[in-house]
């Protein structure tokens, strides 16, 4: 593996756990949801068609690698993608799955 220019592999690990995070076609599919706005839990789990056990189980991983945030708004809490960077690679990365070959 080549190392960073300071010698570190630190970058490439932060990379690798953004592309583990959306390995799953499921959170690949929240996230999409999620570049058009934010959404309550129950909006996503209408949106997808998981239930909502699966949809918050998701969302932790999402969470845990800094790809979403969640405010609350009275008793609901509403997600949204950290910062405009993750959704322009996770669209990036859906335009170019879907050109031909």
């Amino acid at each position: 593996m080549h190392m960073s220019a300071d010698g570190s592999t630190a970058a490439y690990d932060e990379v690798a756990e953004l592309f583990g995070a959306l390995s799953s076609p499921a959170r690949a599919a929240l996230v999409h949801r999620l570049t058009e706005g934010e959404h309550t839990v129950g909006e996503l789990v209408e949106a997808t068609g998981l239930s909502q056990p699966l949809v918050s189980q998701h969302l932790r991983v999402l969470r845990g690698a800094r790809l979403v945030i969640a405010h609350r708004h009275g008793r609901h809490v509403c997600y949204t993608l950290s910062d405009e960077h993750v959704a322009h690679v996770f669209l990036d990365a859906l335009h170019h799955a879907k050109e031909s070959p």
